[in-house]
């Protein structure tokens, strides 16, 4: 057996699914599946993929990256985010500074924004 053909969710802990699906379906575009059994909110991924929303009173911020969305073309998919609500953070420290809430680390290029409980969400675009 090998966990590199077993599907992946990716769980972000909430504090109000209401107002996190609203924003994962119509800012981030995210197909909604419906809700678990354990009242998770599924989300659709490419592939085998799923996000899922786990209802917690008590949630905290995620203070690294919780989840990474790969793209093909970074500045459009930012440019059609921002146009519906999604606000990108900028960075200006010693290892990691971006132009235009882009940043280039190696081989790739990424951008970073929250969701409303603060969880940082990333975009990714390989240029290899």
């Amino acid at each position: 057996m090998s966990l590199s053909n077993s599907p992946l969710t990716t769980i972000i802990p909430v504090t109000d699914t209401q107002r996190s699906q609203k924003f994962y379906e119509d800012l981030l575009g995210l197909s909604y599946r419906g809700q678990a059994a354990d009242g998770n909110l599924l989300f659709a991924l490419d592939g085998t993929g799923t996000l899922a929303l786990l209802s917690d009173p008590e949630a905290k911020a995620s203070v690294h990256t919780a989840a990474s969305f790969e793209v093909n073309d970074i500045s459009g998919v930012i440019t059609e985010l921002s146009g519906r609500g999604v606000v990108f953070e900028d960075y200006d420290l010693p290892d990691l500074k971006t132009t235009e809430h882009v940043c280039v680390l190696g081989s790739e290029k990424a951008a970073w924004f929250r969701d409303p409980d603060g969880n940082i969400l990333c975009l990714h675009e390989n240029l290899g």
